[in-house]
């Protein structure tokens, strides 16, 4: 408890130190732009700020009260915003309220707005210039509303966390409107997420009611008036940052949109430090992984379908998609709670009716679709848009409602024959209210559609037209030739060769049955039966002999076997070896059985023979094997 109250007054006053830089910063900054002279005769009477904190993304609507008070025509307003914060400037509009008392309405049309660079301008501001629909003169007021967007202002303290830890973030503005106009009166609210806050900028007129922090009215105000307030608070919504996502539109004209989303994402928030423990996070986590975020939502289009979420692994089954006639909703997971500082990857993909987003117009086509992504509070660093349009599209022009770098490429695909135009679009900096219609405009023939059908119908007809002439036509070579003579002729010396095997196995199963009855002898001591048994295999061998005649004398006069003519000569001499060696064998055994005698001199008798017989049967083998593969 003691540690922990010390480590609580070290962290305010490293955070007091760091207000008081900021602001010796500010001093010279805001001594700097006192000494600026007035850029017209304009005057702003009132000025209603709102900030909201309460997620990642930083949104601040101004309400101006404007008013003309010297005698030339003022054509356009200035607005000025620090270097510091216009850096990480991601969207700004202007609006006109006509109207007056509770009949007062914010006009649907965006002013133009642009960079402005005047002359001995103060430094560190970055200017705007809004151009109004119409001069004031003299004495005349307009009612302006400013909406500014901002990412990565929210500064963690500390930078790094523990799991158990919450976040704590810093946001650092002026409680003074900064204008190059003087201001009558104004006042300041900082919409924050909840009612917890470590400290803020405690300064005269300001006052914390439940979770907002007010400041002002101020009045009279001089040109670029600054005074800087500094909020340290408390905040765990999803800091999900996209370094990188690539959204692809591919149109089909068959009747479908496809939209497929790479996202590389990050937790942009404070850094987590230490050890992750998944137990603690699954028992209490809301308590032991409060800065994670667990899961974000996409508002997709009302008729999508086929949806999927997937990652490099392959899906992922922690998602659930809902929707009725005016809205779909996917709700997804990632793999594991997102810290800060971890990354992930993954696709969503979906499709969505062609009709809804492609129309016709002056002989042209053109897609209007949303431009950024549906995640909600997600902010992007990089956004490429690619919208593929069908092959032969042509007089290609993309419309976007704000500045975006854009270029063609070539994308083939199945059945492309020159590819597939690509219209690429990139963003920096993109945040929700980028996600706005926009419109890619060009020219197509319908009859195209028809180009890849047909492909497929003729690829499938000539093969099958293909398949029909090799099955009827005769590709056989003229029987008359050399060399289909040759063929029947090698055709035949393999038959023959392949009867000759079949003797020959034939043979040796005769030798396999001889040899057999010698075993049998020895066991039963029956002379009688080995002598009938050696009978019937002597007259099955003269007729094998008498049918392997006949062969080896073709294959000898052959000459399309006079190179494994050898071989087989080799075979039937050894074939012919082994018979004689085996039936001495056999007439050495019974003779022995005959007279009587011991086993030991039987095995003397047969020992020359049966080696001989054992390294024949080997080669003849060897030879079989090689004439089977022939």
């Amino acid at each position: 408890m003691w540690m922990n109250g010390v480590k609580g007054i070290v962290e305010r006053v490293i955070l007091l130190l760091l207000v008081r830089m900021r602001r010796l910063d500010v001093f010279v900054f805001a001594f700097a732009i006192l000494s600026s002279p007035v850029l017209s005769d304009l005057i702003l009477s009132k000025v209603d700020r709102r900030i909201d904190l309460t997620t990642q993304i930083v949104r601040a609507t101004t309400s101006l009260k404007v008013e003309n008070t010297g005698s030339d025509l003022v054509s356009e307003i200035l607005l000025t915003i620090p270097d510091n914060q216009a850096n990480h400037l991601a969207y700004l509009k202007a609006t006109v309220n006509e109207g007056k008392g509770k009949a007062k309405a914010s006009s649907s049309v965006s002013l133009p707005v642009e960079v402005y660079h005047p002359k001995d301008a103060p430094p560190s501001l970055t200017f705007y210039s809004i151009s109004l629909p119409k001069g004031l003169r003299k004495g005349d007021t307009l009612n302006l509303n400013v909406f500014a967007v901002y990412t990565h202002v929210l500064e963690p303290f500390p930078l790094k966390i523990s799991q158990a830890d919450i976040q704590l973030l810093l946001f650092q503005d002026s409680a003074h409107y900064l204008s190059p106009y003087p201001v009558k009166s104004q006042s300041l609210t900082v919409k924050l997420p909840d009612a917890r806050i470590e400290s803020y900028t405690k300064l005269e007129n300001s006052k914390l009611q439940g979770s907002e922090l007010k400041y002002g009215p101020y009045e009279n105000l001089p040109p670029f008036s600054y005074l800087p307030a500094v909020v340290h608070f408390e905040n765990n919504q999803p800091f999900a940052v996209a370094k990188e996502l690539v959204r692809e539109i591919e149109i089909s004209h068959w009747g479908n949109v496809q939209i497929t989303e790479h996202y590389s994402l990050v937790h942009g928030g404070a850094q987590s430090k230490g050890e992750f423990s998944r137990l603690d996070y699954q028992a209490r986590p809301y308590v032991r992984g409060a800065s994670a975020f667990r899961r974000l939502v996409a508002k997709l289009p009302p008729r999508a379908h086929s949806v999927y979420y997937r990652d490099e692994i392959g899906n992922i089954s922690t998602s659930s998609l809902w929707g009725d006639s005016k809205k779909t909703e996917l709700e997804i997971e990632p793999r594991y709670p997102m810290f800060g500082g971890w990354k992930t990857e993954f696709t969503i993909g979906y499709g969505l009716p062609l009709k809804d987003f492609l129309f016709g117009l002056d002989g042209k086509r053109f897609l209007n679709i949303t431009f950024g992504s549906p995640m909600n509070e997600l902010v992007i660093d990089t956004l490429f848009v690619k919208v593929v349009l069908p092959e032969g599209s042509k007089e290609i022009l993309a419309s976007v409602p704000f500045p975006a770098k854009q270029w063609q490429e070539t994308k083939v695909s199945h059945l492309d024959v020159a590819g597939r135009p690509v219209v690429v679009l990139e963003k920096s900096n993109v945040v929700p209210e980028h996600n706005e219609y926009f419109q890619v405009y060009y020219k197509f023939c319908s009859l195209s559609m028809f180009r890849e059908p047909l492909m497929l119908v003729s690829g499938f007809f000539l093969l099958f037209v293909a398949y029909i002439i090799y099955m009827r036509a005769d590709l056989s070579i003229s029987k008359s030739s050399a060399s289909y003579l040759a063929k029947l002729q090698w055709e035949e010396v393999q038959a023959t060769v392949q009867q000759l095997h079949k003797i020959i196995s034939r043979c040796l199963t005769a030798h396999d049955k001889l040899e057999a009855s010698l075993p049998d002898l020895s066991r039963t001591g029956d002379v009688q039966a080995s002598k009938a048994t050696r009978k019937s295999v002597d007259s099955l061998l003269k007729e094998l002999s008498k049918e392997l005649k006949p062969l080896v004398a073709f294959l000898q006069s052959s000459p399309q076997a006079s190179q494994i003519f050898p071989k087989v000569e080799e075979l039937v001499a050894k074939e012919r070896d082994f018979q004689e060696r085996l039936m001495a064998k056999h007439t050495t055994v019974v003779d022995c059985y005959e007279k009587k005698l011991g086993g030991r001199e039987i095995e003397n008798r047969i020992a020359s023979h049966q080696q001989k017989i054992t390294a024949l049967r080997q080669e003849i083998d060897d030879l079989m094997d090689f004439i089977d593969e022939i």
